[in-house]
Order: C-alpha cells, then sequence, then structure tokens
C-alpha cells in the first residue's frame, strides 16, 4: 500500500535455523519465514484466511506462525534473507519444508544486513554494488539456491519505488537503481541457471521509472495490501482488492510479463475482510496476467504514519493496535 506499509520484512521474526518461532526478532545469520511446528494452527480456518477453490490463481504465503503449516492450498513458501550477516546452510531446511508440502520458494534478497550494526549508507551500498564489492554476497545467495531441489524465484531489492520506507535502495535514483538490478541479476545467473527473477515495485505511478528491462524480468510482482480505516481516510470508502491491485497491475502488464501480487494482507471489519477474503484468488478476467497471490501472514512491525498503529495481516492474530 502506497506511503504507509514499509518495514515488515525487516525485522520478522523467524528461525530457520531451528524451525522454532520465537516471537521475537532474531539474529541477523538466520533466513525468515519458516515456523515451527509447534505454533502451526494446520487446517484451523479463519475468517481471514483468503477462499480458494479449484479455479483459484496460486496461492503461497509468507508463514512464520505457520497458519498455512499444511494448507494444501499454499503452492508458494515465502522466504527473506539478507545478503550480509547470513547462514545460507539453513536455506536447506526451507528447501525441506518446501519439497514435503509441494511448494516452490520465492526468495526475497534484500541487499543489507539486519544486524543492529550495520551502518551502511544508501550511496555507499550503491557505490558498492556497481563497483562490485558485493558480487560474492550475490554469487553466495545464488550459488546456495542453485542447490535446492525446489522451483526458486529470486526477488532482488523489492519495493525501489516508495521512498517512505526504511529500504536502503529505495533511496537511489531510477537509472542507478537499475544499473544496481541488472548486474545483480547478471552475478545471479552466472550461478544459478534455473531460477527466475522477479522485479518487484510496490506499485506507485513511477515504478516504470525502475524498469530494468525484458531481459532480467522472468515476473513482476507488486505490493497490495488493505488497511479499511485507511481506505476510508484516503479514499472515502471502502476500497476492494480489485481496486487496490487495478493501478499496479495496469503498469505491470504493459511489460508483458507473468504478475504476482508477491505481497498481499488485509484488515478491518468483517465485512471488508469477507470481501478481500473472497476475491484475492479469484480468477478475474481483469487481470489475465495475474498468475499468483502471496499473503504476508504476520504483523507490521513498525507503526504507520497518522497513528494507524501496526495493521496485523495474519489470519488469525489480533486485531490492529
Amino acid at each position: 500500500m502506497s506511503k504507509s506499509r514499509k518495514s515488515a520484512s525487516l525485522v520478522i521474526a523467524l528461525s530457520l535455523a531451528s524451525l522454532a518461532l520465537s516471537g521475537a526478532v532474531l539474529a541477523a545469520s538466520k533466513p525468515r519465514g519458516l515456523p515451527g511446528s509447534v505454533t502451526q494452527t494446520t487446517g484451523e480456518a479463519t475468517d481471514k484466511r483468503p477462499i480458494i477453490t479449484n479455479t483459484s490463481i496460486v496461492f503461497g504465503a509468507y508463514d512464520p506462525h505457520g497458519d498455512f503449516g499444511d494448507d494444501p492450498n499454499s503452492k508458494i513458501e515465502h522466504l527473506f534473507l539478507p545478503w550480509e550477516d547470513v547462514d545460507l546452510s539453513t536455506l536447506a531446511l526451507a528447501d525441506e519444508y518446501a519439497l514435503q508440502r509441494g511448494r516452490s520458494l520465492l526468495i526475497t534478497v534484500e541487499p543489507w544486513s539486519w544486524s543492529v550494526d550495520w551502518r551502511v549508507t544508501s550511496d555507499e551500498l550503491l557505490k558498492g554494488i556497481l563497483a562490485g564489492r558485493y558480487d560474492s554476497y550475490m554469487a553466495s545467495v545464488c550459488s546456495a539456491a542453485a542447490d535446492l531441489k525446489s522451483p526458486v524465484t529470486i526477488r532482488w531489492a523489492q519495493e525501489m519505488d516508495e521512498t517512505n520506507n526504511q529500504f536502503t535502495w529505495a533511496h537511489w535514483e531510477p537509472k542507478s537503481y537499475v544499473a544496481a538490478y541488472q548486474r545483480m541479476i547478471t552475478v545471479c545467473r552466472d550461478h544459478n541457471k534455473t531460477a527466475k527473477y522477479m522485479w518487484s515495485p510496490l506499485g506507485n505511478p513511477d515504478m516504470g521509472d525502475f524498469y530494468p528491462g525484458a531481459d532480467y524480468v522472468d515476473v513482476v510482482g507488486l505490493t497490495v495490501f488493505g488497511l479499511q480505516q485507511f481506505d476510508k481516510d484516503h479514499f472515502g470508502k471502502d476500497r476492494t482488492f480489485e481496486e487496490a491491485l487495478e493501478p499496479g497491475y495496469r503498469l505491470a502488464e504493459a511489460y508483458g510479463k507473468p504478475i504476482v501480487v508477491a505481497e498481499l494482507g488485509y484488515e478491518g471489519d468483517q465485512g471488508y475482510v469477507s470481501n478481500w477474503a473472497e476475491n484475492v484468488a479469484k480468477s478475474n478476467p481483469a487481470f489475465p496476467k495475474l498468475t499468483s497471490v502471496v499473503y504476508f501472514n504476520d504483523r507490521e512491525v513498525y507503526p504507520w504514519p497518522d497513528n494507524y498503529g501496526r495493521p496485523n495481516w495474519r489470519v488469525g492474530g489480533p486485531a490492529v493496535n
């Protein structure tokens, strides 16, 4: 959602190394995305769970709480990892988890460290990438991903078109981002011949300025969040999923690539939630290139601006506070 949601992937709590959810921010060395079995609420549907039918598009989730643990409707497992200070050997656990459930992996690679001691500025990071100082970081991630048995899509430096966030790379000029993205995908392809690559803007009107070109993109990702009170305040009504998706989708479809909602969530009263739950995975002729939606099954870590609190997208979690 434009201008409001940004930071969730920075401090999401999840331990891949032990598959044990702690519910707190973890060390920077551990990718985030898989739950421990003790926290799973498998098979326990809630009012917020997206409705999946035999005609739905592909559904998946970032699921640190395990609400979709053994849900046969979930076909994509979304992970987040930094490329610095990370134990890439733990990706094997994610691979095993996904294989057991017949899922592919969507791996969001964030070009920084999650360590609280990381102090590289936006300009320093960009200069380092363009100078080749981070080639080995990307090579390591992609080499590790190449060893996985599950189908892999790599999403690098997401939501670059939104500056109202914590992402260091979201403050680069478009031409600089494009150069960095192209370099990193080129490096990755040298070490991984089978992965697909997702370019994933937030969906703002200027997102096209950051498009790296068809040769570097296999799929376009978008972010779509629905918070009822935000809708009322900024649009004067409750928006539907279709209305929230429409602007970014119309820009993305021009590239002729498959489109995925890589981060999806909604929060509001029962009517608002039910409307979104019924429609997010529905095959819709208005969006023929939309192939998948991936639910972000957690809450925001940092409050939204303007006293909206911390929206909770989790299908079974508490309300916004």
